[in-house]
């Protein structure tokens, strides 16, 4: 007879530079599906159907609705998405020249004229005096005092 010896495996120890925390990947769970989600579920649903029994014309039409509407859907997100940032840009240049108050984020309130626009990380900013603030921090606006003032009359070219 013969006999069966035992093999044992080095352990992860055994390896410099090696632990059992770095062995493992780590994963990130998602939680929502997105199309490229749908396209390996379809992808693994053709490969597991039964070629005897191939899937029903009309749920194939139905996942490919579903499909396109996915993906109208993610195309319309892009699209509000830079809509509402043209939106913030548009609404941080009405305010230029005009006065206006603001929370300052520690409880006070800043009041003064918008001077300029900052663009940051893709953000508008209303520069008052030294420092920006975003759009949210907006409490009051009127007009700027340039605005108050009444227009001069025209010259009609009289004596």
């Amino acid at each position: 007879m013969s006999t069966v010896t035992s093999i044992s495996s080095p352990s992860a120890a055994s390896y410099p530079g090696i632990d059992d925390a770095s062995a493992a990947p780590s994963r990130v769970p998602q939680k929502s599906l997105g199309k490229d989600d749908f396209f390996k579920l379809l992808a693994v649903q053709f490969q597991v159907q039964d070629p005897m029994k191939p899937m029903e014309d009309t749920a194939f039409i139905a996942q490919m609705a579903q499909f396109s509407s996915l993906e109208q859907s993610s195309v319309m997100t892009a699209e509000l998405t830079q809509l509402r940032s043209e939106q913030k840009l548009a609404t941080a240049n009405s305010y230029l020249g005009h006065q206006v108050t603001v929370s300052d984020g520690e409880g006070g309130i800043v009041s003064g004229p918008v001077a300029a626009i900052e663009m940051i990380k893709g953000t508008p900013r209303l520069a008052i005096g030294e420092f920006t603030y975003g759009l949210s921090a907006v409490l009051r606006v009127e007009p700027g005092k340039a605005n108050l003032s009444a227009p001069e009359p025209a010259n009609t070219g009289g004596a």
